[in-house]
């Protein structure tokens, strides 16, 4: 059944939620309380719906995460000088086949032409990095959020697969610089013998290999990490002064020939069929091999052609895991809570009866909302079936007891935080509290996000501080965080509170007074201005004023087209807005004047749709968001956003392609454009300040000539490319 758009930007909101606590969970506590395939659903549900409904990606959106920030730690951080990335998901041999004509595509390749893949299992353990300087490790460091991560270099030294020194052949064998990365796991025997002897001292059994892994490497105390069996396979590199091969293949035969185990299971296929062949085959010895595996990782094997596709948000275009189908579970259901979110949607939560999963005890499941718990016929105290498969959400699928007499289960109509009515606004399935910013939970999850890692990142004040200092009356907007420099002497002497850790606190908010312009605009939590968008915003008006003076014009537009308003901009998310409607409950729409202009520049940036361009109009019409953003600009001064690019002919230049390009494809040629500090656009106007033209080139070429725009064809683009600093 096709979901509507008002059904799609909820389940986002709850999916980014939900993806969010279990990466906590699984990354920073090493206590995941859901499967690997159940998160692995969440994932796949969440890109499934941000393509279909682009301009719907939240500010939040688990697309653009890796891992999970580094919480409070005795081990010390390490910045990764190449950010590790995450690996996108496939779980059926169409995703396989899509993906290998995606690199051609991407590639300007024939559809027949040979694209070899390498192939090995995907193990499920904790990632870490090894930077060996001369051939000698120097060191190691956990994946954290990808760009820093945990030092965990006392620790590997008693890893015994991890060489403290590189065996070359010659000097020259090994590069000067070498981040070899892969993944610290500890095998099926060595866990269950571990937790035997857990169990025997009565001590903390560990639910899975890998969070044994992790926690055994994640000590303060190396001793600890000494005492377990933990082992290593490496699965590819960062940082290196250079790359002594021209494919994956022989990269990995070479780090192998170094002293570092690789997968006995890496091969190298030519076609799909050979992939999925390979990846049965692994399937096949799954429940033999001596570690847990959740998949197989395919990676495009040439290196020049890895560099040409690049990276998306969060994972390269060259690499995919193809993960392994799921199982499913049976278990009852204890209780249902009800939590309230940022934009006050009630989601229902199944609190379980603990049920072992795949290694993984599963406590909770999302019962979604108020339809679904009535489509299931859910009362506590039911038996019920998890579905556990791989191209869905995790959820309860039947409801074994639904015959049995029991009393029904009735879905809240106030809020549970305030006690305001809640109610699901026509045409939506989600129940909201109805009182707004008045609503505690709504407020400090705001404020949650304003200070999160994607948004300001202010270590110190996480969730129980927020909560804290909400309660007592001192935080209530995000200008109130910056404000806190004058309640010192109130904060220390609380619970918790030292002078050395509020002192740390307060550097850590006059860190941010001259904060990233996007990352503030992500953090005003901003309906449908995610973490991408707020960039794309920024690169293109520099200053936030310049983004308010175009939202504010854009919303002036005069309303000579009008488009119907629908349920799912009924709650617009940021500091209280509302939809900017005439009497006969439509949306006004200018086509012409300087809020149109306004308009068409803000959708001539790539990724901003009409939807987006409505959010901030309303954002800025409405009065109470504007006292709330003049008053935190009152504390903080972000600088101009300015992107780092190479130094080329076209920065800052408008650049259009057009006609067939055929060395590259049209994404490779925009994302070129951008690294050199331009920005490339769909159509030629008056602000163009460059035509690439190919063959076939038609109505924009003209424009382009009536209007005295400079033309060029693809050699000489790539010439541009080639010689930009």
């Amino acid at each position: 059944m096709k979901i509507t758009e008002a059904e799609a930007a909820n389940e986002l909101m709850r999916l980014a939620k939900q993806i969010a606590r279990a990466n906590r969970l699984y990354h920073a506590e090493d206590a995941p309380e859901i499967t690997d395939a159940d998160y692995d659903a969440l994932v796949r549900r969440n890109a499934e719906l941000e393509a279909e409904f682009p301009h719907l990606i939240r500010p939040d959106s688990p697309s653009a995460q890796v891992g999970h920030e580094v919480a409070a730690s005795p081990l010390g951080k390490v910045a990764h000088e190449v950010r590790m990335m995450s690996l996108d998901n496939a779980f059926s041999d169409e995703e396989i086949a899509e993906f290998a004509a995606r690199v051609r595509r991407f590639l300007a390749l024939p559809d027949d032409a040979e694209v070899a893949m390498t192939a090995e299992d995907k193990i499920d353990g904790l990632s870490c990095s090894l930077r060996y300087e001369n051939g000698k490790l120097v060191r190691a460091a956990t994946r954290g959020d990808g760009q820093v991560g945990e030092d965990v270099t006392a620790n590997v030294a008693y890893i015994s697969d991890i060489p403290q020194e590189l065996k070359g052949e010659g000097l020259f064998d090994i590069p000067a610089v070498f981040e070899i990365r892969g993944e610290v796991y500890m095998a099926k025997s060595d866990f269950l013998a571990l937790n035997a002897a857990q169990e025997a001292k009565g001590d903390r059994l560990f639910a899975t290999p890998r969070n044994a892994a992790a926690g055994s490497l994640r000590q303060k105390d190396a001793t600890v990490t000494a005492s377990r069996p933990l082992r290593f396979l490496a699965h590819g590199w960062g940082a290196a002064s250079e790359v002594p091969a021209q494919t994956q293949f022989e990269m990995m035969h070479k780090i192998a020939g170094w002293g570092v185990p690789v997968s006995p299971l890496l091969v190298r296929c030519t076609t799909a069929d050979a992939m999925l062949e390979h990846y049965r085959k692994i399937g096949q010895q799954r429940a033999d091999l001596p570690y847990d595996i959740d998949g197989v990782v395919y990676k495009v094997d040439r290196l020049d052609w890895q560099a040409r596709l690049g990276f998306v948000a969060k994972a390269p275009r060259w690499g995919l895991a193809h993960k392994f189908p799921a199982e499913q579970a049976e278990t009852t259901l204890e209780a249902i809570d009800i939590q309230v979110g940022r934009t006050g949607k009630l989601t229902p939560v199944g609190r379980l009866k603990p049920v072992l999963v795949g290694g993984v005890t599963v406590t909770n499941v999302t019962l979604h909302n108020r339809d679904e718990i009535g489509r299931l016929g859910l009362r506590i105290g039911d038996r019920i079936v998890l579905q556990r498969a791989g191209d869905v959400i995790p959820q309860v699928v039947s409801n074994l007891t639904r015959e049995e007499t029991r009393e029904p289960y009735h879905f809240p109509d106030h809020c549970p935080e305030c006690q305001s009515e809640a109610v699901a606004e026509e045409g939506e399935v989600d129940v909201r509290c109805t009182a707004g910013l008045i609503c505690p939970a709504q407020r400090v999850e705001r404020l949650k996000h304003f200070v999160s890692r994607g948004a300001l990142d202010i270590e110190g004040l996480g969730e129980k501080s927020i909560i804290e200092f909400y309660q007592l009356g001192w935080l209530a907007s995000p200008a109130d965080i910056f404000r806190l420099r004058n309640r010192r002497s109130d904060i220390v002497g609380r619970e918790g509170w030292k002078d050395k850790s509020v002192d740390n606190l307060l550097a850590a908010i006059e860190a941010k007074r001259q904060p990233d312009a996007a990352r503030l605009l992500f953090g005003l939590g901003i309906r449908h201005v995610g973490a991408v968008t707020a960039r794309d915003l920024m690169k293109r008006f520099v200053t936030l004023p310049a983004l308010r003076e175009a939202a504010e014009a854009a919303h002036s537009c005069p309303p000579h087209t009008q488009v119907p308003f629908t349920s799912s901009e009924v709650e617009t998310p940021g500091y209280g807005v509302s939809p900017s409607l005439d009497t006969n409950g439509v949306r006004s729409e200018a086509t012409d004047g300087a809020g149109s202009e306004a308009r068409a520049d803000l959708l001539s940036i790539d990724g901003v749709g009409p939807v987006v361009v409505e959010a901030l109009a309303d954002f800025f019409h409405e009065p109470h968001n504007v006292t709330a953003w003049e008053d935190l600009l009152s504390e903080v001064a972000p600088p101009p956003y300015i992107v780092e690019t190479r130094a080329s002919a076209v920065a800052g230049k408008i650049v259009v392609f057009t006609g067939k390009l055929e060395t590259m494809s049209r994404d490779e040629a925009k994302a070129q454009a951008e690294a050199l500090g331009a920005r490339a656009a769909g159509s030629v106007s008056a602000k163009t300040g460059l035509v690439v033209a190919g063959p076939g080139a038609g109505s924009k070429l003209k424009q382009a000539a009536a209007l005295g725009i400079d033309v060029i064809d693809e050699a000489a683009w790539a010439e541009i490319v080639r010689t930009a600093g």
